[in-house]
């Protein structure tokens, strides 16, 4: 298990913008043998974010459809050609094991913010 990382300010948590958002769309980026685009629906607008699924799922249009947890208020990033505008929230990636989506526990409105 991995050390918990060193303490932070409420204040730190505030700057960051994390939404709940409906993936619409997975489009292959054909640049990158680990990225794939999604384009995610969050209620007033939608954004696309790279996430490194062709390596992570056998099938990385099986989260069509699905709700997620964004954070939408990171700097645009040029990756492969392609413009990510956010970052999404999965478990296990970091830990070596299989990624999961983190979710809501149950649906709730696109662009619903956490805090």
């Amino acid at each position: 298990m991995a050390e918990v990382k060193p303490n932070i300010t409420i204040e730190d948590i505030e700057k960051l913008d994390v939404r709940v958002g409906t993936i619409i769309n997975v489009e292959d980026v054909p640049r990158s043998t680990r990225m794939v685009k999604l384009t995610v629906d969050f209620g007033e607008f939608t954004r696309n974010i790279l996430v490194g699924f062709k390596t992570e799922r056998e099938n990385p249009a099986e989260v069509i459809g699905k709700q997620a947890v964004f954070i939408v208020n990171l700097g645009p990033k040029k990756i492969s050609g392609e413009v990510s505008e956010g970052m999404i929230f999965d478990i296990g990636y970091l830990d070596g094991i299989k990624p999961v989506l983190a979710v809501p526990e149950f649906p709730v409105p696109n662009g619903s913010r956490l805090g």
